[in-house]
């Protein structure tokens, strides 16, 4: 159970990092928007260009980036619901057996 817990730990401060990267990302560029949970997709970009203009590479290898790291964040939430969850039932059995 204490390694259990050291795990979420470091998954939490991993989360951490994560997080504070896509708020990084999200300053560089106004159009990204100010959400760390949403895909630079999910809503349209403000601004001179569209988000499906080529022109702007940076800004679309700056989207992608963000993308990336958000995914990264919502398998790190994964894993943690279901370490978290582990040593829930670890937890219970070893105080209700």
């Amino acid at each position: 159970m204490i390694l259990g817990t050291i795990f979420l730990i470091i998954l939490y401060l991993v989360l951490k990092y994560t997080l504070s990267w896509i708020y990084y990302y999200n300053n560089l560029d106004s159009r990204l928007g100010d959400s760390a949970w949403r895909f630079s997709y999910d809503y349209p970009v403000v601004g001179e260009r569209d988000i499906s203009d080529l022109d702007d590479k940076d800004f679309v290898r700056l989207r992608r980036r963000k993308n990336k790291i958000i995914l990264l964040m919502y398998s790190i939430v994964f894993v943690m619901f279901i370490a978290s969850m582990s040593l829930l039932s670890k937890f219970l059995l070893f105080f209700f057996s």
